[in-house]
């Protein structure tokens, strides 16, 4: 199991409520002590699935934000005014978060940092290179949310940090897998919301840090990286995605691929829809699918194919609810970019409901959590 961040979420009660109510709620104030993070670490465990979930597989994981506080980035949390003691909470959220999760040794946290990007090496088949992109990222550029901002082009912004750059990079250069998995937090190909001509795009993403994803990007072009593949979480959302060096040219070569796993509950039932309705789609040819259902990702690694099923379940709320695949998509071995090969077709009352606006999707990645 890739788990790629917002394990468990830190807020009080009646904070977040979502679309006909919470499964469960937590008691206990927000998290920000070493007691209360271990506190709701525990209170997730009581989950019998997720126990059940555990106990299935092995887990490979890396936190976002939630596991220590809103759009966090490296010393800076988000109410800078409201936490002058940041660090101590950071430090102490590093602490249950390791202490509750399948981390190596290496891993342990060391007053406020902690050494969370490292590999798994699947034989020859593939690398999995999982990131830290909230400890060593520079703030957001214009705040939170989506903005047409200067600051996201500017060279000198670091989502990774210098050092992990250099550290993933040189990894491209020495791998002999036959995929290399980047697994990490937050949307990495350009989505811009704006069918005008200014770039109006998610500040917390790599939109928000683009000449950091265009080193990265370069970075396996130039090692020769036989198979990229971006592996992502965070939207609340199923996205499928071409990768490109310049998304502004969209008959450029494709140079990768990037599948991005709805919530597993965050966020209500949901609805299904047509996604090539969806507005992105429209203003970002490289996006090829959307569905804002509940669910996770099957994904399917073979010498010469790479594919994934988008799962999804229709309600939160029964037992036993059927769990189906809404679409399916690969990736050849030496063939960048995702193919469509199946999409469940939509039931005749959906058919006729209204269209996702650009409006809508903001309001579901942005809205608390």
């Amino acid at each position: 199991v890739l788990h790629l961040g917002d394990y468990q979420y830190e807020y009080t009660r009646n904070t977040y409520t979502i679309p006909g109510g919470n499964v469960r709620d937590h008691e206990g104030p927000e998290t920000v002590t070493l007691a209360g993070y271990r506190q709701r670490h525990a209170q997730y465990k009581a989950d019998a699935d997720l126990q059940a979930a555990h106990a299935a597989a092995p887990w490979l994981v890396v936190f976002d934000d939630h596991e220590v506080d809103n759009n966090w980035a490296d010393e800076i949390p988000e109410h800078a005014e409201d936490q002058p003691t940041f660090l101590e909470r950071r430090a102490a959220a590093f602490r249950a978060y390791y202490e509750n999760m399948p981390l190596r040794r290496t891993s342990v946290p060391r007053g406020i940092d902690m050494q969370l990007y490292r590999r798994g090496r699947w034989g020859l088949l593939a690398n999995f290179h999982m990131l830290d992109t909230r400890q060593y990222r520079d703030d957001q550029g214009c705040g939170d949310g989506y903005k047409d901002c200067p600051a996201a082009v500017d060279p000198a912004r670091s989502i990774t940090g210098a050092e992990q750059e250099k550290w993933l990079i040189d990894g491209f250069h020495h791998s002999r897998a036959q995929w290399d998995v980047i697994g990490q937090q937050v949307f990495f190909a350009q989505r811009d919301n704006n069918a005008g001509p200014a770039k109006v795009t998610s500040m917390d993403a790599w939109d928000g840090y683009v000449a950091s994803r265009q080193r990265i990007t370069q970075g396996w072009v130039d090692a020769g990286v036989r198979n990229p593949v971006v592996l992502t979480g965070d939207v609340h959302a199923h996205w499928a995605s071409d990768l490109k060096l310049d998304y502004d040219d969209p008959t450029g070569p494709s140079v990768g691929s990037e599948l991005v796993a709805t919530s597993i509950s965050t966020g209500g039932d949901g609805a299904d829809s047509d996604p090539a309705k969806h507005p992105y789609l429209k203003i970002n040819p490289h996006l090829k699918f959307y569905n804002n259902q509940r669910g996770y990702v099957l994904t399917r690694i073979e010498k010469d194919l790479l594919s994934a099923d988008f799962k999804v379940v229709p309600s939160l709320r029964q037992p036993g609810s059927e769990v189906y695949t809404k679409a399916t998509f690969v990736v050849e071995d030496k063939v960048p970019g995702v193919q469509q090969t199946y999409l469940r077709p939509l039931p005749p009352s959906i058919q006729a409901a209204p269209e996702i606006t650009v409006e809508d999707t903001v309001r579901l990645e942005t809205e608390r959590p």
